[in-house]
């Protein structure tokens, strides 16, 4: 496939890495000369220097040949104007990144529909949706809903006290009478292990389960942790993305703090939140947070417009005895050292705006796909075709690559769990954990 993108800072670097890994034509167009030599330097991509809104610059980088149009740069206008060219020229999909929330109402005359653009991604909407998820799975680091919600892949950290600790896979395969799971993934100091059954289990390893969400309470008794849903939240910063979950954690049985050092800002975040009680204080004033009781909170959500006050405010209060802290940052390539700092789910909004555009990218067989934060493997949604060939075989007999477990089938809207011996079927879905550089060949597979 023949893709253009706009725009070389974060988003736009981390899409040109990821699916000129798969293996598609990728040109990257940018003002900033010294960004495309970087990215040039370590990717097989082509770039061209110039105003992705300009139609002579489009039609350098090929735009009547592409098939896949994407404006991820800083400025919204460039954006919708470079993909308002792009409908033009006849390209078939287009993805822009805006900021401004208005042009994603159903009433602005600026809409997706009105403009012709498949997909418009705002970074906070898809921060503040990330957030809610996890308050759902608050002793989880990651949860993704698949298969229209009926299969979950969650992962937890072991800690040194956990019932786990000490057991390789074969051991566990034993329980699947008990327990309905896979276990695709591990993730060891930093890097993701497809496991095999003598791996063991060790205390601070992060794995993932494919799970039906119903069973998610006894894979979490399995593990020797319970999730409850949160009965006191603070939240760190009254921008877009503190408001949005406020607003929306306030339809949940919690005790809401909203903290922000504006006092213009904090009148009216009082004027537009009912069950929320808005704090104009320093969210670094141990002093004071102490006083508001962030000792006996469930989970800090440290979402100012500043990384190091969000990671400062996380860590403080983690010391003071919160449970739980999602930290929203701007580099991705944070991520791992915040981990090591005690920090239990750091964010990076540009990653997941960046994952969203991947998840639409990536239809046809591909019914939908999940990056994992903070790792190099991804969950994806296949349907099987009648045609292929290895339909009324199973699992077993089936070439997956090395590097790819399918943890689920969804056959007639009912989802379960695979063995070995599961015969597949035309149009079932399965759900498939494979590591990022496999993926292109698990396309390959099910395209043949």
């Amino acid at each position: 496939m023949r893709i253009l993108i706009v725009g070389a800072g974060a988003v736009g670097g981390h899409l040109c890495g990821q699916l000129s890994l798969e293996g598609h034509d990728v040109t990257l167009i940018d003002t900033d000369l010294e960004k495309l030599r970087k990215i040039e330097n370590d990717l097989n991509i082509m770039t061209i220097q110039g105003n992705g809104a300009s139609a002579e610059i489009l039609e350098e980088a090929g735009i009547k040949k592409a098939d896949l149009f994407i404006a991820v740069t800083n400025i919204d206008e460039v954006n919708l104007i470079a993909c308002i060219l792009a409908k033009e020229y006849g390209v078939a999909r287009k993805v822009a990144r805006v900021r401004n929330e208005e042009y994603l109402s159903a009433s602005s005359p600026l809409n997706s529909s009105r403009l012709g653009i498949d997909l418009l991604i705002n970074p906070d909407t898809a921060m503040s949706e990330e957030i809610l998820k996890i308050c759902s799975h608050l002793e989880a680091f990651e949860a993704v809903e698949l298969a229209k919600g009926d299969i979950t892949l969650i992962g937890y950290e072991i800690r040194p006290e956990s019932p786990m600790c000490g057991i390789n896979l074969m051991d566990l395969r034993d329980l699947k009478g008990l327990y309905d799971f896979v276990v695709p993934a591990i993730v060891r100091q930093d890097k993701t292990i497809v496991p095999r059954g003598e791996d063991e289990i060790r205390p601070g390893d992060k794995i993932y389960f494919i799970v039906r969400r119903n069973d998610i309470p006894k894979i979490e008794e399995l593990i020797g942790v319970k999730s409850q849903a949160p009965k006191k939240v603070f939240i760190i910063g009254g921008g877009h993305v503190g408001y949005n979950v406020a607003k929306a954690l306030e339809e949940r049985d919690c005790e809401l703090f909203l903290i922000d050092e504006d006092p213009k800002r904090c009148e009216r975040l009082v004027e537009k939140l009912d069950k929320t009680i808005v704090l104009n204080i320093d969210g670094l004033d141990g002093h004071e947070l102490r006083s508001e009781g962030i000792d006996t909170c469930d989970v800090v959500i440290a979402v100012t417009d500043e990384d190091t006050t969000n990671i400062l405010a996380s860590l403080l209060a983690k010391h003071l005895g919160a449970k739980k802290c999602i930290t929203r940052i701007s580099r991705p390539d944070f991520i791992p050292l915040l981990g090591k700092l005690g920090i239990d789910v750091p964010l990076s909004a540009r990653l997941v705006a960046a994952n969203m555009i991947l998840r639409f990218v990536r239809r046809g067989t591909i019914l939908s796909a999940a990056t994992l934060l903070g790792s190099n493997a991804e969950v994806l949604e296949f349907v099987v075709s009648s045609m292929w060939p290895y339909v009324e075989r199973p699992l077993k007999d089936i070439p997956f690559p090395k590097g790819a477990n399918v943890g689920a089938i969804v056959r007639n809207g009912e989802a379960e769990i695979p063995t070995g011996q599961t015969v597949i079927r035309p149009k079932d879905k399965l759900i498939v954990f494979t590591l990022k550089e496999v993926a292109p060949k698990l396309e390959r597979l099910f395209a043949s």
